[in-house]
């Protein structure tokens, strides 16, 4: 099927999209993403042109006032937006909210900031000049967990692009923002009791360019990382948008710019420079030393002040094993503890990290190598792995990436909770030909044939900015929008309310707002 037939096909099933129009409201059709679970439209609307006023406790007054003084909106004695508590019991939740427009009044009603926020986020969508369209919506999340992922470890962005991700995070209610600040390419956070992790770690001397194994580079240095007072400021602006950022402090492998910085992290004592060239670094965090356990410690304890996010990422994929294979002093530490096998000495490591996370009232995440299961049958380095014989310690949020549907139902009979992150469908470094807007639209994180007593494990979703090939900030928005407000649908609006033609429709609404804002952005239809 062409693309014109496609969109003419879109455009007739959005002609029988919900709408109301009157003489004073003319065309009021409700467009919003991730769209509501319930909805009823009314008669006519409520017109805020001669302004508005602020009823009732919120914390959000100041946010409202200033994002409907961008669209020409005033306060005055016009309409009301009124915030009342929720009466209990109720299903709302702390995200969930009721909103009525009706005649001169908006009321959102809900249990508290959260799911006040979001009722804002769906009026300022709703806005069609300076009326809200007459309607009764009462909105839950499908997801609690609604993640978005930027690495910043291969290329640095900086604080500016950082709050314009947030922001559109915001309109889309998704509520994680997963930062990969740690990895073999560069240490982008400041941590003061090893300055040399960004003094050193910070920087490289070239990048490849061109994809793997190109033999290209860019012949341009390319250095960055946040001061603690810039991740300080960055985490209150998230907060202020109901968005809690999440850290990613890579152990043990992927930790090249590490042991750049401070040679004796690593397993092999020998001195390193952070990487040129993207991929797997096989010299891992020397996991038997006391030292090493110390420096992890260490630097965890300054991430716990700067992120008060319950949840630490520390990521634990793609850990080649020669490094440990051929040391003998980790040989003899893993024969004098009864550890068989690299995969279980990367366990056992992890558990420990794990219970360090546990002490301090905060809860450990990974991705799904972390279980002691090879998923990777391709890699030269793991091809005789075998299979982990110590189990993961149970508190641990399992972060799925790769992997078949029995993985994903073992770790769920097991009791782990699940972020589900499958990389064939939301890692947005892919190409819009291998991940087109619909397909990403399609992705749903439990998957079809997960037995529904496991489905309470999934926490919900995440879609990952891996920035390997997009050094730029345009690069980025072009690899993100439009796929980010699919996610973001799916992680909110329940399975059976989504429908992909009328989304479809809904995002010009978006792409108009990303015009305004100069953000750039990829194709919305398929690449034939």
């Amino acid at each position: 099927m062409n693309n014109k037939l496609k969109l003419l096909i879109i455009a007739v099933i959005a002609g029988f999209m919900v709408s109301c129009t009157t003489p004073e409201c003319s065309d009021q059709s409700i467009e919003i993403i991730p769209f509501p679970n319930q909805l009823k439209v009314g008669e006519g609307c409520v017109n805020l042109a001669k302004g508005f006023q602020v009823i009732g406790e919120t914390t959000h007054s100041e946010f409202l006032t200033a994002e409907l003084n961008k669209q020409g909106i005033s306060t005055g004695n016009g309409a009301k937006i009124v915030f009342k508590s929720a009466e209990k019991p109720n299903d709302l939740g702390e995200e969930g909210y009721r909103l009525v427009a009706n005649k001169r009044t908006i009321t959102i009603v809900a249990n508290g900031n959260k799911g006040q926020f979001y009722g804002i986020q769906t009026i300022l969508q709703m806005l069609n000049g300076a009326t809200v369209a007459a309607v009764e919506i009462e909105d839950v999340p499908a997801f609690g967990w609604r993640a978005y992922m930027l690495d910043e470890s291969r290329y640095f962005h900086g604080e500016k692009f950082v709050k314009q991700v947030l922001d559109q995070m915001a309109k889309l209610k998704m509520n994680i923002f997963h930062w990969h600040l740690v990895d073999d390419a560069g240490w982008r956070v400041e941590i003061k009791k090893y300055p040399l992790l960004t003094k050193v770690g910070g920087s490289r001397t070239d990048s490849e360019i061109d994809g793997w194994g190109s033999g290209k580079t860019s012949g341009v240095p390319h250095s960055g990382f946040y001061t603690q007072e810039q991740i300080k400021a960055i985490v209150k602006y998230a907060a202020e948008r109901n968005i809690t950022i999440v850290p990613e402090f890579e152990i043990p492998g992927h930790s090249s710019a590490a042991i750049a910085a401070y040679t004796w992290l690593g397993t092999t004592g020998k001195d390193i420079d952070v990487p040129v060239k993207f991929g797997r670094h096989y010299d891992n965090y020397d996991v038997t030393s006391p030292e090493v356990e110390q420096f992890v410690e260490d630097v965890l304890n300054e991430l716990f002040e700067l992120f008060p996010s319950e949840v630490i990422h520390i990521g634990g994929d793609e850990v080649g094993y020669k490094s440990w294979e051929e040391s003998k002093h980790v040989q003899q530490y893993m024969k004098e503890n009864g550890i068989n096998t690299p995969a279980d000495l990367q366990i056992v490591f992890t558990n420990k990290i794990s219970k360090f996370i546990e002490s301090k009232g905060r809860r450990m995440m990974g991705w799904n190598e972390i279980m002691g299961i090879n998923i990777h049958k391709g890699f030269e380095e793991k091809k005789h792995d075998k299979e982990a014989e110590t189990e993961l310690a149970k508190n641990v949020v399992v972060h799925f990436w790769k992997g078949d549907i029995k993985l994903i139902t073992d770790a769920a009979k097991k009791g782990y909770s699940i972020v589900n992150s499958l990389h064939s469908n939301t890692y947005l470094d892919y190409t819009y030909k291998n991940i087109s807007l619909e397909k990403a639209y399609n992705f749903y994180p439990i998957p079809e044939d997960l037995d529904e007593k496991y489905h309470k494990n999934i926490f919900g979703l995440g879609c990952q900015m891996w920035s390997e090939w997009t050094p730029t900030n345009k690069d980025v928005e072009r690899q993100t929008y439009p796929r980010i407000a699919a996610y973001a649908e799916t992680g909110w609006t329940n399975k059976d309310n989504k429908d992909y033609a009328r989304f479809r429709k809904s995002m010009n609404n978006l792409t108009q707002m990303w015009d305004g804002l100069t953000i750039s952005y990829g194709p919305l239809d398929e690449i034939e």
